[in-house]
Formats: C-alpha cells, sequence, structure tokens
C-alpha cells in the first residue's frame, strides 16, 4: 500500500496560522487590559474601521479591478441605515440592523455599479462620484434619515452583541475587532475561492475571461455588491464604535480619497495591504503633529498640521507608485523574505 507524506514547512506553518493566532491573542487578551483610553480612541478604534473599509475597497479595486471614489457614500449609507433600523424596528439586535444595513448598501452598490457593464478606468471613477453626491445630498435633505434632527447628526446606540453589552473604550474596541476580524476572515475566503479568481480575471483581461467562462457582468456587480455590504458595516463601526456620534458631512468625498489612499499605500489586492495602509493613515498624523510641536512649537498649529499632513501624503503616494506600486505589503513580503527565513514560506 502507497504511503502517501507530505512536506511540513514549519516557516510557512508559522507565517501561516501562528503569526495571524498570535497577533488575534494579543488583541483579545493582553490589549484591552493594557491599553490607555488614548490608543483605543484615537488609535485602534479608526485603525479597525478604516481597515474594514480598505478590505471592502480591496475586494472592488485591487482584486475585480473596478475603481470607484463612492467608498463614503456606503459607509454613510451603512451607519444611518443600521441607526434607523435600530431606531425604527423595536428588538431588533444591533448587529442584525448592521447586516441589514450592509445589505442594503449591497443592492445600492448594484445600482451604482451598472456603469461598470460598459464604462472602464477614469470614467467608471468618475460615475462612482453620483454615490458619494446622491447619498450626502440624500442625507442632507430628508432629516427623516437623522430622525428629523435639526443638524443631521445621529448617536450611536448601545452596542451589543449575542446579549452582551460593549461599553467603555475597551469593550467597543472588542465589539469592533469582532466584526472586524471575522469579515476580513470572510473577505480572504472569498479572494481564495473560485469567485476571487473570477475577480482577478475580469481585472486582468476582460476577454480572455470571458473566453473561458468567467460571467463578466455578474462578476463585477457581485464585486460591487460586496464591496458595499463590507464598506457600509465598516461605516457603522466608524459612527457607533469611533465617533459615537456622525453626519452626513462626515462621510465626505476626503473619505472616500483617504481609503482609497489605504488601499494604494498599503497595496492592492491584498488583504494585509489594507491594514498597513491604515496603520499608517492613522498613525501618521499623530506622529506628524508631535514631530511638528517639537520642531516648530506653536507654530504647528492645526491648520499648518492638516496642509503638512496633505502635502507628505501625497509625496508618499506618488513614491509609492514609483518606487513600490505594490505598497506596503509588498515591501512587508520582501522584508520577510531576506531577514525572516524562520517566519517566511520557503522558496
Amino acid at each position: 500500500m502507497a504511503v502517501i507524506t507530505a512536506d511540513f514547512h514549519p516557516t510557512w506553518f508559522f507565517s501561516r496560522w501562528l503569526m495571524p493566532i498570535a497577533i488575534l491573542a494579543g488583541a483579545y487578551l493582553v490589549v484591552p487590559f493594557i491599553g490607555s483610553s488614548y490608543l483605543f480612541e484615537a488609535i485602534l478604534l479608526p485603525f479597525l474601521a478604516l481597515s474594514l473599509a480598505g478590505v471592502g475597497l480591496n475586494l472592488l479595486t485591487g482584486y475585480a479591478g473596478q475603481v470607484s471614489l463612492g467608498s463614503a457614500a456606503f459607509m454613510a449609507v451603512g451607519a444611518f441605515a443600521a441607526y434607523n433600523f435600530n431606531l425604527r424596528v423595536d428588538g431588533l439586535p444591533l448587529i442584525v440592523s448592521i447586516l441589514l444595513a450592509g445589505l442594503l448598501a449591497a443592492v445600492i452598490g448594484i445600482v451604482f455599479g451598472l456603469p461598470s457593464l460598459r464604462l472602464k478606468g477614469f470614467y467608471l471613477a468618475v460615475s462612482t462620484l453620483a454615490a458619494q453626491f446622491f447619498v450626502q445630498w440624500a442625507l442632507t435633505k430628508f432629516s427623516w434619515f437623522s430622525n428629523d434632527s435639526p443638524s443631521g447628526v445621529i448617536d450611536a446606540p448601545p452596542l451589543t452583541l449575542a446579549g452582551v453589552e460593549f461599553t467603555g473604550p475597551a469593550g467597543r474596541y472588542l465589539f469592533s475587532l469582532t466584526i472586524v476580524v471575522a469579515l476580513t476572515f470572510l473577505a480572504h475566503r472569498l479572494t481564495t475561492s473560485q469567485t476571487g479568481r473570477n475577480f482577478i480575471a475580469v481585472r486582468d483581461n476582460e476577454i480572455a475571461a470571458r473566453i473561458i467562462g468567467v460571467p463578466v457582468l455578474r462578476t463585477k456587480l457581485l464585486a460591487f455588491a460586496i464591496s458595499s455590504f463590507i464598506i457600509a458595516v465598516a461605516g457603522a463601526l466608524w459612527a457607533f464604535a469611533y465617533l459615537r456620534t456622525v453626519e452626513p458631512a462626515g462621510f465626505n468625498l476626503d473619505r472616500s480619497f483617504q481609503i482609497l489612499f489605504i488601499i494604494i499605500i498599503g497595496g492592492l489586492a491584498s488583504t494585509r495591504g489594507a491594514y498597513l495602509g491604515a496603520a499608517l493613515i492613522v498613525v501618521f498624523p499623530l506622529v506628524l503633529s508631535r514631530l511638528g510641536s517639537f520642531l516648530l512649537g506653536d507654530v504647528f498649529d492645526s491648520g499648518v498640521l492638516d496642509m503638512s499632513q496633505r502635502i507628505v501624503l501625497g509625496v508618499l503616494i506618488i513614491l509609492f507608485l514609483i518606487l513600490e506600486p505594490d505598497g506596503l505589503s509588498s515591501l512587508w513580503g520582501k522584508m520577510r523574505r531576506r531577514f525572516g527565513s524562520a517566519i517566511g514560506r520557503p522558496a
């Protein structure tokens, strides 16, 4: 009887499983007990929400090749729809409200994704701006979405999951972390499935994809739907767990560009890249603020900080596009192969 053996590579096993498990163990078992309120409020909560939004946009742009500039619109749909589902349907669990908001955003994403059936590249990116402007206009025009609030501001409901209420910065962090981990895992599984391979085929060559039997039109719309769903959930986390209160102006075009910058800097078609890009986007202004205050003192006020942040971030994007188009994810891979053979997959 033949005996089938498989080579066991400890380095691959460590890279593939032990590192993520160690990171999750630290995130759940260590950070909630040693983290300060500042760490949760200023860094971890925005990092988790923006990372999830980056994962959603990366599915659409990085894997499926469909450029979108309306990500903030779907974040707004997620936040305001979840708010209204929770407010107007008695007894509806918050997590169900968030999932229903994601499904509503998926439907809207399909509608605004219809131009992708005929438009590509720059023209498609411009057409997705319609979603950005339309959603922001609707939320501002009709006060019903904000429960007739004169300012259009909505407040976060109590964060509950499986009957457990998450209060305080650490509780909101754990609530966000659980949802982000679950959706990131599902997104990663999707990218390694036949659907993910269809996304890549459409991105690389639509004509060739159609010839080999890939349903191009359905694949594009599915990419818009899944991406919109994930980004909408990220919007709910941004509003409910991070800001605790939000208005339509909080999901403006700048937010859409911020998410786009995250996947460009982090690396297209990389789940890990969304997290690396979000980490840079969140930490960079804090570092720049401290460094500017140290070097320039009172001259480095909020206006100078905002201008400096835009300039330096723009330069970084240009440098990444020229020197390392695959972003931070590629740099991490090169560093792992060069310096971390103990944690890298063998060649």
